[in-house]
């Protein structure tokens, strides 16, 4: 993309936030932050308490980049409105954040972004934005995520920021402005494709004794691990899964259990072999259950 043309941020040294990034303490939103005049970050608002937080702030348009959907009611009452641009923990597509960018620029703000906790996704949406609107540096927008809690091992979220470029007002004419309450939800056949991906991965890191395997270093195998526990994370709040009954949630939460467990052995610089080998078997097993008894 070319530079947009965009004003200079409040900068301080490389590798420190914008200058005016704070806490602001508030009911019903964690990890809420102040970014500059236009752009807020945290968790999700919880209940009356956090929608009633955001209208205090001014704030008149939530954009969130979460998985689930979106509590539009709630944030009408309010007088708010909601933008739904999810983003996975794999990092952020480039037409996704132009499309960020745009939606912040052009919607009545001050605008507010968050994901579920307010501690990864969210952050990392909110950063492109600064990037694209309010001129910071990749230094800027990565010392932000690092003071956001945004774990480090969600390689593709830090990528993205720091391979970003904002985009020229050119660029941004060309993105539609019809942004949408709710994003179509991937059904739960989408995210089992991404799962079997994810899983497949690992049986080749297995192969290659619990390393990235030879011809794809690309392969992380705790990152692997990590976005396969995250998929579970996601289809358990997802509405479809309420409608499969309670044996399918039981069986994803043993699943995200045991993704959780290989992505701690698997964090090491040197892995237990025979540690990881039983969190697999685990994972394999868990996994194999609930296609036994679910899958068709």
């Amino acid at each position: 993309m070319a530079s947009a043309q965009v004003k200079p941020a409040a900068a301080g040294p490389a590798g420190t936030v914008a200058v005016g990034v704070h806490a602001i303490p508030a009911r019903g939103i964690e990890n809420f932050y102040q970014l500059n005049d236009r752009v807020y970050s945290g968790a999700a608002p919880e209940g009356d308490a956090g929608f009633a937080a955001l209208q205090a702030r001014g704030i008149k348009t939530i954009i969130t980049v979460d998985g689930a959907a979106p509590d539009v009611v709630a944030a009408r009452k309010y007088g708010l409105r909601y933008v739904h641009l999810p983003i996975g923990y794999d990092g952020i597509s480039s037409n996704q954040a132009v499309r960020l960018v745009k939606a912040a620029e052009t919607l009545p703000g001050p605008v507010f972004v968050h994901c579920h906790h307010g501690l990864h996704r969210g952050p990392a949406g909110a950063a492109v934005i600064c990037q694209g609107i309010d001129g910071w540096s990749p230094d800027q927008a990565v010392a932000w995520l690092q003071l956001a809690g945004t774990a480090t091992n969600y390689a593709g979220l830090y990528a993205s920021v720091r391979q970003f470029h904002a985009p020229s007002p050119a660029e941004l004419r060309t993105v539609p402005a019809d942004f949408p309450e709710q994003s179509r939800i991937s059904p739960l056949a989408d995210v089992m494709v991404q799962i079997d991906q994810r899983f497949d991965h690992l049986k080749l890191i297995r192969k290659a004794d619990f390393k990235a395997p030879p011809g794809t270093p690309d392969l992380d195998p705790r990152n692997e691990a990590l976005q396969l526990e995250e998929l579970f994370k996601e289809l358990l709040r997802n509405p479809v899964t309420e409608k499969r009954g309670k044996e399918f949630r039981e069986l994803l939460q043993q699943a995200e259990q045991a993704s959780g467990v290989l992505e701690a052995q698997l964090k090491p610089a040197v892995v237990d072999r025979t540690k990881a080998e039983a969190g697999f078997r685990r994972l394999s097993e868990s996994c194999n259950a609930c296609h036994q008894k679910q899958r068709n």
